[in-house]
């Protein structure tokens, strides 16, 4: 083995500049590899930070227009919900459905404390919103049953406005007033996605206060037994036949509700994962491949100029897997050796870019969006890209090597 190494040394160090610069091309090719993973992986930690805390089995039911005919009814009808649809929804289902919500909205709402006042929007929840949502009680606590039940003037709202109106005093235990009525603050809440950020009350509560009746603006549940897309896809076809007998439109018109299948939208989710990260390795090895070749090349020139040192050793007895194996450790050393320079260097530039721009996040006041975060690679993708490096090297000196193998010792002694 020392003997090996000593050899491989010596090759290298008389061809100092040519290893070099093809070394460099298998470096670079590995370290636009680890930063495309690692740009890659920012892109996919973001789009995972969004849906964080959501239930991925759940759907949520918005109204919309028909857009066919039905039992003499035009079509462009719009389709409203209400409470008995809600309660529809959790009777028709109970191999399916866990637990139901829905939420009603008052829009416009002057809220103000003191000197601060601002305009926004009210939603009336169920106790259960936290668990559908991506949100979090960041001080205080939620709208709970007896809430609902007593129709209490209770009010979460977000951090931001929190912020706004009360600066750096907790608003938990005060009351503030929303356009006339007053609501006691029970907790603050905060969220992945701030899109127009609203204050939470309880459903019955808007109903009651807003003179909304029995409306409501759409529908939450959370479903069990729905194993893959075929089985959402039945469920869906279900649903819209319950609700098109109780709302009297057809049962394949799309248009008459939307239905938002966060489960469709997470295995939608995963299958854009696997083309993104396939397509980085795709780029990624290609790139690698201009190094490669040029360490084959460099193989091939170098059984060229040692022919004659492959035909004594030959000549002496040296079987063909030896020369092999020297070709093939050649070629390996070298591509390992530049390709964790690469990877090294790669790693280091995914740091740097965790470091500088690790959460990048778009926010314009009443909307904020996160769609940059931890730019890194996990140990796994080393090891992959490790893995990637000796298979290169070998390929990259298997062909020289084979073509020193079929050297005939005699031919070899007669070059010069």
């Amino acid at each position: 083995m020392t003997d090996l190494i000593q050899e491989i040394y010596g090759t290298i160090m008389r061809n100092k500049l040519r290893t070099a610069l093809t070394g460099f091309s298998v470096a670079w090719g590995i370290f636009m590899l680890i930063v495309l993973l690692g740009a890659g992986n920012g892109l996919i930690h973001a789009f995972e930070g969004q849906s964080e805390g959501m239930m991925m089995n759940s759907m949520k039911i918005f109204p919309g227009y028909t857009s066919r005919p039905y039992k003499g009814m035009q079509e462009g009808r719009s389709i409203s919900l209400d409470n008995s649809d809600l309660q529809v929804t959790g009777a028709a289902f109970p191999d399916h459905i866990i637990a139901t919500g829905a939420t009603v909205s008052q829009e416009s709402v002057t809220l103000s404390f003191g000197k601060e006042y601002l305009s926004i929007g009210i939603d009336g929840v169920f106790p259960n919103y936290p668990e559908l949502e991506a949100i979090k009680v960041k001080e205080g606590r939620f709208i709970n049953r007896r809430d609902m039940t007593e129709k209490r003037k209770v009010m979460v709202i977000h951090e931001k406005t929190a912020n706004s109106l009360f600066a750096d005093k907790s608003p938990v235990g005060e009351y503030i007033n929303a356009t006339g009525v007053a609501y006691q603050i029970v907790g603050v809440y905060t969220d992945q996605n701030s899109f127009s950020p609203t204050a939470l009350v309880p459903f019955t509560t808007l109903q009651a206060v807003y003179a909304k009746g029995d409306s409501i603006d759409n529908i939450t549940f959370t479903t069990k037994a729905l194993a893959d897309e075929a089985d959402n896809d039945a469920f869906e076809a279900d649903y819209r036949r319950v609700i098109g007998n109780q709302k009297q439109f057809d049962a394949a018109d799309d248009s008459a509700i939307w239905i938002w299948n966060r489960f469709t939208q997470y295995l939608q989710q995963q299958t854009a994962t696997r083309i993104l990260h396939t397509a980085i390795w795709v780029i990624g090895i290609f790139t690698l491949l201009s190094g490669i070749v040029g360490v084959s090349n460099i193989m091939l020139i170098t059984v060229r100029e040692r022919t004659h040192e492959f035909g004594i050793r030959k000549a002496l007895g040296a079987k063909p897997a030896s020369i092999l194996w020297l070709i093939v450790s050649e070629s390996v050393t070298i591509t390992t050796f530049f390709g964790y320079v690469g990877m090294v260097a790669g790693i280091a530039a995914t740091e740097y870019m965790n470091a500088v721009a690790g959460k990048q996040t778009m926010d314009a006041g009443v909307f904020s969006m996160t769609f940059f975060e931890n730019p890194t690679v996990d140990l796994s993708i080393a090891i992959q890209a490790t893995l990637t490096l000796i298979i290169a090297g070998t390929m990259a000196g298997i062909f020289p090597a084979l073509k020193a193998v079929k050297i005939r010792p005699i031919e070899a002694l007669r070059t010069e």
